[in-house]
Formats: structure tokens, sequence, C-alpha cells
């Protein structure tokens, strides 16, 4: 079992950044791909970005290609996600979720392929 954590969200100004960290539990934390996923009140989750074990490829959906950065440091077990020239449309409640096996094209940005996930965080982007 892997126990992932969140945190990070807050409310902040339509422009500006935040950035979120997922505490993972184990050290098994360096062997799982990592994903962020966001829902949205009364919308479906959906993904965010991804990042292989090694952190050597990075994925990211259209909506927040260049400008979330997802990251991870495997010494402290912990996976962030930058978020820079936020927009109203980016406020959702975020997850951070563990992923065993590859990160294949079909599997990546599959909320049902992902094993563990945190209990979400409350991001607010004000216009």
């Amino acid at each position: 079992q892997v126990q992932l954590v969140e945190s990070g969200g807050e409310l902040v100004q339509a422009g500006g950044s935040l950035r979120l960290s997922c505490a993972a539990s184990t050290r098994t934390n360096s062997t799982y791909n990592m994903g962020w996923f966001r829902q949205a009140p009364g919308k479906e989750r959906e993904f965010v970005a991804a990042i292989r074990w090694r952190g050597d490829s990075t994925y990211y959906a259209d909506s927040v290609k260049g400008r979330f950065t997802i990251s991870r440091d495997n010494a402290k077990n912990t996976v962030y996600l930058q978020m820079n020239s936020l927009k109203p449309e980016d406020t959702a409640v975020y997850y951070c979720a563990a992923k065993e096996g590859s990160l294949t094209y079909s599997s990546r940005n599959n909320a049902r392929s992902y094993n563990f996930w945190g209990q979400g965080i409350q991001v607010t982007v004000s216009s």
C-alpha cells in the first residue's frame, strides 16, 4: 500500500502560481509512476500530468501544457506540480495518484489505471 498526501492548495488570483506537493508514505514511491488529476464541481475527474518513476519523461494535458510542470524527488518520496499562469478554469480538487506498471499512451491519462490515490486538495483561482 502507498499512502499519498497532497498539500499546497489555496486560493490564488488569476495569473498567479502555486506548487502542489504529494508526499508518499513508503520508499516504493521511487518505483511508481505518478500522476496528477483534477475534478471540478459537476465534472469528471481529468488528467493533468504524469511522470515516469525515473523522472525522465513527463506528460501533460493540452489544457495545462506550457503552464504546469510535474517533477519528483525520489529521495524525499515527493512529487510536485508547479502551476503558473493560473486561470479560473483551473479551479478544482487536485489529486495525486500512483501507478504500478508502465505509463503507456493509453494508460497514463486514464484514472482507472492508477492504483493509489491521495485525498485531494482544493485549488481555487479567482478572476
